[in-house]
């Protein structure tokens, strides 16, 4: 079993910034991908960004050059810095960690809420 704890989230202006952070501990394995997922009210579930065990990331385009994923292989950590903050980024944001070479080990956070409002 795997247990992701996310922190970070709030209340932002729009323009401002967030870090997201979110710490795994458990049964884990050195090849994984870690990454956050959002959803906004009425709308489906969506990838964020997200970064594999080798440091390779993977953003949605809506997110490009305002958000940035890192993560710490040592401290089984993964944070999303995010930037120039939107409305439209408003959503509980969930982290995600799965283990591409162990079946059905695919792990979620409960969510932290991000709100972006003036």
């Amino acid at each position: 079993q795997v247990h992701l704890v996310e922190s970070g989230g709030g209340l932002v202006q729009p323009g401002g910034s967030l870090r997201l952070s979110c710490a795994a501990s458990g049964r884990l394995f050195a090849i994984n991908v870690m990454g956050w997922y959002r959803q906004a009210p009425g709308k489906q579930r969506e990838l964020v960004a997200d970064i594999s065990n080798t440091g390779i990331p993977n953003y949605a385009d809506s997110v490009k050059g305002r958000f940035t994923i890192s993560s710490d292989n040592a401290k089984n950590t993964v944070d999303l810095r995010m930037n120039s903050l939107k409305p439209e980024d408003t959503a509980v944001y969930y982290c995600r960690m799965r283990f591409p070479l162990e079946s059905g080990m695919d792990y979620w956070g409960k969510g932290t809420l991000v709100t972006v409002s003036s």
